[in-house]
């Protein structure tokens, strides 16, 4: 329960300062800063999250002290990795070969992919341990000097480049902090494997692929709007994505971290049938949160406008991010929910078959909508290409799994998101505010909670009920 919360606020608090960074740069620099930041993340996962990958999925406290050549593999594998970008990235820079972004941005996008890799890696080296405390430690550190020096740089110098340098100590301070606590004293250089290598990369590699796909989809949309209607647009259309995509992931993620973990423990101590059981009761908890949330945004969007866009912002904001809705809820469905099928399985090829399905369908929904829409037609093709890829991928995944969520519970979580939107949408016609936002989200949650908990859709009565006896515990020992 600790990692979720302190995952939940992590990523809200990367949230506040995404808010914060784009009121302090304005539309045209935040542009400019969210088309280097995505760069950086797709660069990371393109050769960093396979290691991410392989810890969350092998490492645990078992295998740090009975199988040590499986940290030093990962740890020298990320660094010779690193050294490799270093080079290139020289190279690319002493080209002369021109790019959207200057020459600046992109060498700071690279430290950032990096900077952003390693933090990731260690965390997910502590969540495999189930060491929350160091978790919470790494997580605290981050955000706090994040804030500081992103926040910082945008309010002082208003510059793109000044917030990605924040970016970089945040995410690099952080795990140099915490360095002693995260060694493993077995792990030698001398002990990394080749051939472990190449077992985590043919695990991984699939998903990576498929991530780098699905990052190449509003990639290629942002570049597109920089191009044709230059960084201003790019930077509305980039707030409107990643507002939608950290409601998202502060769902999401933080299930996920919890979930697949217990999938991956069950299968290791009960087999393959427990784990195969667990993650269908994993699918329908992630439904049953992502699909309100998803809900619960749109009626609550005239509210949030008012409180937290920055005012220069508006008007663009309301307008994209309700198109973009689709796609988000697809690919929280995608991520957290049909991804781990595959994964637990160790099949994975067929992530890379939606993904590309995915990309060929976002240019073809381009053709068929109006030329002249702009940021508005890429973000509904956009939404049309993850639908198709969730089709896609479960269509693959029912030819061989037999383990789904049951119909009855999620029947119960649709009819319960009808029934929240059916009392919150009058709301929706309140003067936008504070009051009216508590107000939505009070009521939403209430009657969400009343119906999911009350049917007891995928055992949260009970898991909610054991977590509250454990709190009052807590409490009485006080």
């Amino acid at each position: 329960m600790t990692v979720f919360l302190v995952s939940f606020c992590n990523i809200l608090f990367n949230f506040a300062i995404g808010l914060l960074v784009a009121k302090f740069l304005g539309p045209e620099e935040y542009g400019r800063f969210a088309l280097a930041y995505a760069t950086a993340i797709f660069v990371q996962t393109g050769f960093f999250d396979w290691i991410r990958l392989g810890a969350t999925r092998f490492y645990s406290e078992r295998i740090r002290y009975e199988e040590p050549a499986l940290r030093a593999t990962l740890d020298f594998g990320f660094a010779i990795i690193a050294a490799g970008l270093a080079a290139g990235a020289c190279l690319l820079l002493f080209s002369g070969v021109r790019f959207t972004l200057s020459y600046g941005l992109i060498a700071l996008a690279l430290s950032v992919a990096v900077t952003n890799g390693l933090f990731d890696y260690h965390t997910a080296l502590v969540r495999a341990c189930f060491d929350d405390r160091l978790f919470a430690r790494l997580a605290l550190v981050k955000n706090g000097v994040a804030f500081a020096l992103m926040g910082g740089g945008a309010f002082l110098f208003g510059s793109a480049k000044m917030t990605l340098i924040g970016t970089i100590i945040s995410l690099g301070g952080s795990v140099v902090t915490a360095r002693a606590a995260l060694r493993d004293p077995a792990s030698k250089p001398r002990l990394a494997r080749l051939s472990i290598a190449g077992s985590l990369m043919a695990y991984s590699l699939p998903i990576v692929g498929a991530n780098l796909l699905y990052l190449a989809i509003p990639l290629a949309n942002r570049s597109i709007l920089a191009i044709l209607d230059g960084f201003s647009e790019t930077g509305q259309f980039s707030l409107a994505y990643d507002f939608g995509t950290k409601t998202i992931q502060a769902i999401g993620s933080a299930l996920d971290i919890v979930l697949f973990q217990i999938a991956v423990a069950t299968h290791e101590l009960h087999g393959p049938g427990q784990a195969r059981q667990q993650i269908a009761r994993n699918m329908t908890i992630v439904i049953a949160m992502v699909l309100p949330a998803c809900t619960g945004l749109w009626l609550t969007l005239p509210s949030i406008e008012t409180l937290v866009v920055p005012e220069a912002f508006r008007g663009h904001f309301d307008v994209l991010l309700p198109l973009m809705m689709t796609g988000l809820f697809c690919m929280g469905i995608i991520q957290y929910a049909i991804n781990p099928i595959f994964q637990i399985e160790k099949k994975t090829a067929p992530l890379i078959a939606a993904a590309l399905a995915a990309c060929a369908a976002d240019p073809l929904f381009l053709l068929f909508l109006h030329r002249d829409g702009g940021a508005s037609s890429l973000a509904i093709a956009q939404a049309g290409a993850m639908l198709t890829a969730l089709v896609v991928l479960i269509g693959f995944a029912s030819s061989t799994w037999r383990h789904w969520p049951r119909p009855r519970d999620l029947a119960v979580a649709v009819f319960a998101n009808a029934l929240m939107g059916a009392i919150v949408l009058p709301m929706r016609e309140h003067e936008p505010g504070l009051a009216t936002l508590i107000e939505q989200i009070a009521t939403g949650v209430a009657v969400y909670a009343f119906v999911v908990l009350g049917m007891d859709v995928a055992g949260l009565r009970g898991i909610t009920l054991a977590r509250l006896r454990l709190t009052f515990a807590r409490m009485k020992t006080l």
